[in-house]
């Protein structure tokens, strides 16, 4: 009779994902585990938010790609290797994340000591239950001034029960959540401890011991047969300009080797043979290479030219693929087609054909599995589906700075037909404002038809506001809210599901200057026209009919001739002309200018500029679009409003 294959466990390795709502310290408390464990000693000079090392990472100030790092810590019983992936904190880059737990064994929950649970805390924290993975809280940032450590924990007990009730409805059992162990922790310092410090104070221990003994307890070692035939998921991609496209896959059975032919099992349920010609691991910042890698291991191999995410690596004998990993629907989407403006070509892009532009958004599709790609009535756009606003913001920069030249519409929500009803995706939001711009936060969610949940405060002279709405009423909200609160105002939102639609929205109460001929933007029109509105251009600048070069404070758009001269005469002028000066420009960003647009308009986008242009360019066909639109509109039913309003601009 055969004998049971038991797993092997491997006590000298731990694979934890750092999981956390946006600016709470994950990446900060990186920095400390790698230089705590020696991966800085060779190093002149240390590196804040090392693994934050994108350009646009490091503007924003967020994590935006998962990415994963190796620390060494020794015990009694041998040196121990712990693998940590740093996971995106924000809720539109939640593919990253599906994929870094896919990877791991146990999570680290960071916690701001101040702000507690928000809704991307509890976004990160229901994919780490629905994976069955344990969690450590580690309380962060116990030194602000404003801490309330007893309070968050309490919150975050709360958080955790609500979720695993939500979790046992499906069926998934949760009755050990509040087992979890806690850690006190200030990132910046170096220091946890598993005492309570006072609020406001850092932890009284000299380093992050306490973290690494509570991770190396509570995080199981990975499990696996290292005798049974081989089975590797990939979960991220990267590429070298040596090596050429790089898998980073979890070892779940069996072993790799360098050299090694492996089964290839495809998303479209073929199987192939391929080759290892390159096996790397993490050591610190670095991949090293290594001969072999077992069942628990994190290794990036090369050698496979098209290999995507949510393959299997297998043996040839038995090619069994793993589960491919499954990401949440998109939300948000927004047509990308080439640059059609008067002026394409002249915005320093070196990338303006559709060939070119259709060949990124397939690459795109390769190593990011939360986008969704579809054709449009044009062959020349493209309908780009992601999980909001941020991250296909994010997209479009990143091929702006490529070199492309786009035209961007602007973001629309992602509809479904649920029980014959039409729904539209909602948020949870969470508000932190002072309390004097309480009146004017409240009214302006009012109009977007809101509905508030909860209101409270900590005592600090600012209000805690959450609400429920339509994804469609955030659009456009981030700018005017900042406007409101003299930008002393927080905010933050998580996808909450699909409900029925809302009804028509109205998210902007301002139209726009729209320039009526093309030329060279002018002093003495700007200064004529200083009365009608905030502007966008400065003289000098060039201008086309049908660009928006300006904010209207009334509701309708106002067509300006930002062109006009001055007239010169031989006549002496019995007063002499005084020097007057011009209002600053506003000039917008990309994640500006696409909140700002309304639904006839879309986005220039280019390496040196970015515009805001009107689909329709010339100001008669606007009119004659406009008049048709008001006779479809008299003899339409009342459910066609909703479902046109959906559609993004042609």
């Amino acid at each position: 009779m055969p004998t049971e294959t038991r797993p092997t466990v491997r006590t000298d390795l731990r694979n934890v994902a750092i999981v956390a709502h946006v600016d709470h310290g994950k990446t900060t408390l990186v920095d400390a585990m790698l230089r705590q464990s020696g991966a800085f000693a060779a190093r002149e000079e240390l590196v804040d938010r090392v693994l934050d090392s994108g350009d646009l990472e490091r503007e924003k100030g967020i994590t935006i790609l998962a990415k994963n790092t190796a620390v060494h810590r020794a015990t009694a019983n041998g040196t121990v290797t712990i693998n940590v992936v740093d996971t995106p904190g924000h809720a539109d880059f939640g593919g990253e994340v599906e994929r870094g737990l896919a990877m791991v064994d146990g999570v680290l929950l960071l916690v701001d000591a101040s702000e507690g649970p928000l809704p991307q805390t509890r976004f990160v924290l229901r994919k780490a239950l629905a994976a069955s993975l344990p969690v450590v809280l580690v309380v962060n940032k116990t030194d602000r001034q404003d801490a309330r450590i007893a309070e968050v924990v309490d919150e975050t007990h709360d958080l955790l029960l609500d979720l695993a009730g939500e979790l046992d409805a499906r069926g998934a059992a949760h009755t050990d959540v509040l087992d979890m162990p806690v850690v006190y922790a200030s990132a910046r310092a170096g220091k946890a401890s598993t005492t309570p410090p006072a609020d406001g104070q850092a932890p009284d221990s000299p380093d992050l011991a306490a973290l690494f003994d509570t991770l190396l307890r509570h995080v199981p070692p990975p499990s696996g047969e290292t005798d049974r035939p081989l089975r590797a998921l990939v979960t991220n991609l990267d590429a070298s300009s040596f090596l050429g496209r790089i898998a980073l896959c979890r070892v779940h059975a069996g072993r790799i080797r360098k050299g090694q032919t492996v089964a290839w099992c495809r998303a479209d349920g073929t199987v192939a043979p391929a080759r290892i010609s390159e096996l790397l691991m993490t050591d610190g910042l670095h991949r090293v290479p290594a001969e072999e890698a077992s069942a628990g291991d994190l290794v990036a191999i090369a050698g496979i030219p098209d290999i995507t995410i949510g393959d299997t690596l297998a043996d040839l004998d038995s090619p069994d693929p793993l589960p491919r990993i499954t990401v949440d629907e998109p939300a948000i989407s927004m047509t990308v087609g080439v640059n059609t403006s008067p002026l394409a070509g002249r915005g320093g892009g070196t990338k303006l054909t559709a060939r070119l532009l259709k060949s990124r958004l397939d690459a795109e599709l390769v190593g990011n599995v939360s986008v969704r790609v579809l054709p449009t009535e044009r062959p020349d756009t493209w309908e780009v589906q992601g999980r909001g606003e941020l991250a296909l913001a994010v997209l479009v920069e990143t091929m702006r700075r490529e070199g492309f030249e786009l035209t961007v519409g602007k973001p629309q929500v992602v509809t479904r037909i649920i029980d014959g009803a039409l729904c539209e995706p909602y948020e949870q939001l969470a508000v932190d404002v002072p309390e004097a711009y309480l009146g004017a936060v409240t009214q302006l969610l009012a109009t977007r038809k809101a509905r508030m949940v909860h209101m409270g405060g900590h005592g600090s002279g600012r209000v805690r506001l959450d609400y429920h709405l339509a994804a469609r009423g955030l659009i456009g909200f981030r700018t005017e809210f900042l406007t409101e609160t003299r930008g002393t105002g927080v905010v933050h939102h998580v996808f909450d599901g699909y409900a029925p639609w809302a009804g028509e929205l109205r998210t902007r109460h301002t139209g726009s200057l729209v320039a009526d001929r093309s030329g060279v933007v002018t002093g003495y029109a700007l200064l004529q026209l200083a009365d009608r509105g905030t502007f966008f251009v400065e003289p000098g600048a060039q201008a086309y009919q049908g660009m928006v070069v300006g904010e209207n404070p009334r509701a309708e758009d106002l067509d300006v001739n930002v062109g006009r001269e001055k007239k010169l005469t031989n006549i002496r002028s019995s007063t002499g002309d005084e020097l007057e000066r011009l209002a600053r420009p506003r000039a917008l960003s990309l994640e500006e200018a696409l909140e700002f647009c309304a639904v006839d308009e879309c986005v220039e986008v280019a390496p040196q500029v970015i515009r805001v242009r009107k689909v329709v360019l010339a100001a008669t066909d606007r009119a004659r679009q406009r008049s048709r639109a008001k006779a479809r509109d008299a003899v339409a039913r009342p459910a066609d409003h909703g479902r046109t309003a959906t559609q993004p601009p042609a």
